[in-house]
């Protein structure tokens, strides 16, 4: 599909219950839905060879991409998920950011690969965000994010140096078998941690 009617079909008012049907689809371009209301909608499986931008874009139903393939740039950045983000099993070749998105209801990065650097800075996440098996090649910053429904690492594999400055985490922090480089996560690398840990 040609990327101005995938915006046609998601750029649209949401209602209760909507969920546009797009699993599978192959976006032949770059997909630009910088700053637009999006209804909800399924993209599992996916693919965006030359990459998404939907800096400022605001999901109003659910958006899943699980299994999506983002060939390109992958730009969530001020992005307002307003209910479930799923990106399950979804692979980015290149560079992915979410810097001062808000995420009000869960968060599934479980089983994604990162070619690139993948940047969180100044998140704000409402819901509980899983990392569970995650995979970063390149540059990892969660700097100044804020997760307000705990946070899921088990078996995530972050790049040394992975930056968790100034991040906040409220409710369950799970760190088992997550790995920063060749060293286990360690909850000091936490700023602040009002829960539980499990390491």
């Amino acid at each position: 599909m040609k990327p101005a009617e995938i915006r046609d079909l998601i750029a649209m008012p949401w209602q209760h219950g909507d969920c546009v049907d797009l699993a599978g689809v192959i976006c032949e371009g770059p997909l630009d839905l910088a700053g637009l209301d999006l209804t909800g909608f399924d993209m599992s499986g996916a693919s965006f060879p030359e990459g998404i931008d939907a800096t400022g874009a605001r999901f109003l139903g659910v958006s899943w991409f699980s299994g999506a393939r983002f060939g390109g740039k992958a730009t969530f950045e001020r992005a307002v998920f307003t209910n479930d983000a799923r990106f399950e099993r979804a692979q980015f070749g290149e560079t992915v950011r979410f810097d001062e998105a808000e995420f009000r209801g869960i968060v599934r990065l479980d089983d994604a690969r990162m070619a690139g650097d993948a940047s969180f800075e100044l998140i704000s996440s409402y819901g509980n965000f899983s990392l569970q098996n995650v995979e970063i090649g390149g540059r990892a910053s969660f700097s100044g994010a804020e997760w307000l429904g705990g946070l899921w690492c088990q078996d995530a594999r972050l790049p040394a140096g992975a930056d968790f400055s100034d991040t906040q985490v409220h409710g369950r922090l799970w760190l088992r078998r997550a790995v920063a480089g060749n060293a286990p996560l360690p909850d000091s690398a936490f700023a602040l941690s009002y829960g539980y840990t499990y390491i």
